[in-house]
């Protein structure tokens, strides 16, 4: 069955296309993302040991096979992460993240030329590498902090950029919960200004609240339940929260138990008003939208 895919705009009169770029994502080598599709999909591979759902399942070939079934499934971009950001994850340095990365985004490169690639990294180094060789979104658990070279990558660069409220933001596992929405809303605003006034033009920018980063099981619902927080800042909202921990939290599930709740969650907060979606489970999570956008 085809199923369709975030494309490129062209060949609209102003008036279309001004309509039409309502949240559209520019990423690297001229390729513009845009909601034609009712819905975007990236699809997670990771290529750690030490992943909180499926470390160790996926590296070297077994990432590179993994990747290609994804993008079967339907995946719009693939997101390769070769270091860990679960809770108590220990860094690694970008050498290692690079040996773990590299064969499977060269690969992919030669295999999927067509395909659109996120590298989830904070390392400047890693992400100038991937750059290089063709990937076209850097997403960032840190907001340019824990390696503040990254920005000067960005700006040189101008892929696609998911800036997540997440590391960057010490203290909002702290956080008063009643205060949680108005945490995250001045943290894009203020990011978002920096991003520009740095040199990264905002139409590159994507958004992703971080869900389950620094936060209480609590304020995640919170924040899922009040998505309309963001939809007018103008960008491309991205959720993630495939398998996370407060399905654990609600249900009592292990993660390998979550899909379901990870299907039902992601078709209600598409319905909310977010396009893009990070997931495990491509095929499900398709299925699930392709049912919510025929019922609207």
């Amino acid at each position: 069955m085809h199923r369709p895919r975030a494309c490129r705009v062209e060949n609209m009169n102003s008036n279309a296309y001004k309509a039409a770029t309502q949240g559209l994502w520019h990423v690297l080598g001229g390729r513009v993302l845009s909601p034609h599709a009712p819905f975007g999909v990236m699809g997670i591979v990771n290529l750690t040991p030490d992943s909180f759902y499926d470390g160790g399942r996926h590296q070297g070939v077994a990432g590179l096979n993994h990747a290609l079934q994804l993008w079967k499934a339907g995946a719009d971009i693939l997101d390769l992460g070769a270091e860990s950001t679960r809770p108590g994850a220990q860094p690694i340095p970008p050498e290692m993240e690079l040996e773990r990365l590299l064969p499977v985004l060269a690969r992919l490169q030669q295999q999927l030329p067509a395909a659109i690639i996120a590298v989830d990294t904070y390392h400047a180094a890693t992400a100038a590498t991937a750059l290089g060789m063709g990937a076209a979104i850097i997403n960032d658990v840190s907001a340019c902090t824990r390696d503040p070279a990254l920005l000067d990558i960005l700006v040189q660069f101008k892929p696609g950029y998911v800036l997540m409220h997440g590391l960057a933001d010490t203290a909002q596992g702290n956080a008063d919960t009643n205060d949680i929405r108005r945490n995250v809303r001045e943290f894009f605003e203020k990011k978002l200004a920096y991003l520009v006034r740095s040199g990264l033009p905002e139409d590159r920018i994507a958004l992703d609240p971080g869900i389950g980063f620094g936060k209480t099981a609590q304020q995640n619902f919170i924040l899922l339940a009040h998505p309309e927080d963001w939809l007018d800042l103008g960008r491309p909202l991205l959720m993630g929260l495939s398998r996370k921990s407060l399905f654990g939290t609600l249900l009592g599930l292990a993660p390998n138990a979550r899909a379901t709740a990870t299907v039902a969650a992601t078709a209600l907060l598409w319905a909310r008003g977010i396009f893009w979606h990070r997931v495990h489970d491509v095929d499900a999570v398709r299925q699930a939208l392709t049912v919510a956008a025929a019922l609207r």
